[in-house]
């Protein structure tokens, strides 16, 4: 099996009731991207006004070439508390998951994401969600 291409890494956790500050504090550091419902967001690139429907908390990796998920993972885990206990709140109130992005390069390339990694996502309760994207 060949090694994935390229990977991308975010942790994401959303809830209407979702309050960035108070998340980070939980976590014990700050999102890359945050936003609280009703919050008025402007388009990067178009300049578009719209509302936020969600309240959205986002904690990135650096993207991998070649793949590194395991990796990412870690550096995100690691970023934040390992405290269960604020996870279990965590996942009680909102949606959480590890939205990951997985490019291929060619046919038949793969990955493998250790024992130890999912290990951790399953303590703190944190889905995994894989979206495999094919060669340009």
């Amino acid at each position: 099996m060949g090694r994935m291409h390229r990977s991308a890494a975010t942790l994401r956790i959303v809830g209407d009731d979702l309050i960035p500050a108070e998340v980070s504090s939980m976590l014990g550091c700050d999102p890359t991207v945050a936003q609280r419902k009703g919050e008025v967001l402007i388009g990067k690139k178009t300049g578009i006004e719209r509302i936020a429907r969600t309240g959205v908390w986002r904690l990135q990796s650096a993207d991998q070439e070649p793949e590194d998920l395991n990796g990412q993972i870690e550096e995100i885990l690691n970023r934040a508390t390992g405290d269960i206990g604020t996870w279990r709140a965590l996942t009680l109130r909102f949606r959480v998951d590890l939205f990951c992005g997985l490019f291929l390069g060619g046919e038949n390339e793969g990955l493998a994401i250790s024992p130890s990694v999912l290990f951790a996502l399953g303590q703190r309760g944190i889905e995994l969600a894989l979206d495999v994207y094919g060669p340009d």
